[in-house]
């Protein structure tokens, strides 16, 4: 094992002390350590002491350069011992790097749990002693993009999901000198299992028809095979989508949308009746009790100019709302909504809303990822659904 030897020089550290300045105490034995091991790690590379004739040598020394070096303290400045044919490399570095790595691991975790760049900025500085710039921590960030692209991009079909959720929601992007809406698309799925996976996301301009079918064939471009059924809300391009990516899946609307915009259109005054009738309708067991349940209440208003709205929109969505009813009883609450989905983008939301901005697609989709591979940490601990 290398033996280590100091010289101390006692004016730094007499001043220190004198000084209490206790950071440069650290820092000063920090280099002397550091300093005597690359010596000695120099030394055994060599095979050869200073000035020592030896047949077993291997190189010669070549004086040193100095390198900066941060560590949790603080900036230190190391001399650094090199050789002639410049093979030579001190483990110092090395050894340090993963001290560095956990240091960046936890400014990205701050990042990914919705702590600004300025914020993080601050804690940098009181561990670090040292002025960074929010451009810094941001850079740093850059790290996630090959962690986040491999998930983001991993083969789906080891797998068969029955089930599959599909929602955008929008987030605000600096795009040539200008703040741009962007939808963020997000699919997650329940496995045969019956454990909940999120499969995937993709930024993309505003909800269309062009842009649901590029995320759904970059999922299948992945593996994903034809679900049994697919739960979203519904709008017109993704419905589209679907019914030409995915040829034989039924499509459920999501009950709770669908119920919301019925209740949307009732009046204020003199409902209760028919609330009580929309309510019956959905809480059904069986398909056919649900149909006879809407039948009546299109019989009993559909003649009642107040409702009218209301009992058309019910008659006009209510058979892609009850589609889950196709499905063992013990899995409908689980897929009858979005809901699932809907706490995931609020889990999104409450993260990104401490950026507002995303300085570019890039970041936001880095941000986005982190965090959904964050959440499915949560979803892994759960057992399945219905236990």
């Amino acid at each position: 094992m290398t033996q280590l030897q100091f010289n101390l020089d006692i004016d730094v550290l007499k001043d220190s002390i004198i000084n209490s300045n206790i950071d440069t105490v650290i820092k000063s034995a920090i280099v002397l350590v550091l300093n005597e091991f690359m010596e000695k790690e120099r030394d055994e590379y060599l095979q050869a002491a200073s000035y020592e004739r030896s047949a077993e040598r291997r190189d010669y020394r070549n004086g040193y350069y100095e390198r900066d070096f941060t560590i949790s303290i603080g900036k230190i400045t190391l001399k650094v011992p090199r050789t002639r044919n410049g093979e030579f490399s001190p483990s110092v570095f090395e050894k340090y790097a993963r001290c560095d790595q956990a240091f960046v691991l936890s400014m990205l975790e701050m990042v990914v749990s919705g702590v600004s760049t300025r914020k993080v900025t601050n804690v940098v500085e009181k561990l670090c002693g040292e002025s960074v710039s929010k451009s810094f921590v941001s850079s740093l960030t850059q790290k996630l993009d090959p962690v986040v692209n491999e998930w983001a991009n991993r083969p789906l079909n080891t797998t068969y999901y029955p089930f599959v959720f599909v929602d955008a929601m929008y987030i605000k992007v600096r795009e040539h000198h200008s703040v741009v809406s962007k939808a963020v698309y997000i699919a997650t799925a329940i496995t045969e299992g019956n454990k909940r996976e999120i499969l995937g996301l993709s930024v993309d301009h505003v909800e269309s028809f062009e842009s649901w079918s590029r995320f759904i064939q970059h999922l299948k471009s992945r593996g994903l095979q034809s679900p049994k059924l697919i739960i979203s809300d519904a709008h017109q391009g993704l419905q589209k989508a679907i019914q030409r990516e995915f040829i034989g899946t039924a499509w459920q609307r999501c009950n709770v949308h669908f119920k919301r915009n019925i209740m949307e259109k009732l009046p204020k005054k003199d409902t209760t009746e028919i609330r009580s009738m929309i309510k019956r309708v959905f809480d059904a067991v069986t398909i056919e009790d649900a149909r006879r349940f809407k039948n009546e209440l299109i019989e009993q208003f559909s003649n009642n100019l107040k409702f009218e709205k209301a009992v058309m929109t019910l008659d006009e969505g209510f058979e892609d709302t009850i589609q889950y009813m196709n499905f063992p009883e013990k899995i409908r609450r689980n897929i009858r909504s979005t809901n699932s989905l809907e706490r995931l983008n609020q889990e999104v939301r409450r993260r990104e809303t401490v950026l507002r901005i995303f300085p570019n697609t890039q970041s936001a989709f880095r941000l986005v990822g982190a965090v959904l591979m964050d959440y499915q940490k949560n979803y892994d601990k759960k057992k399945s659904l219905n236990k």
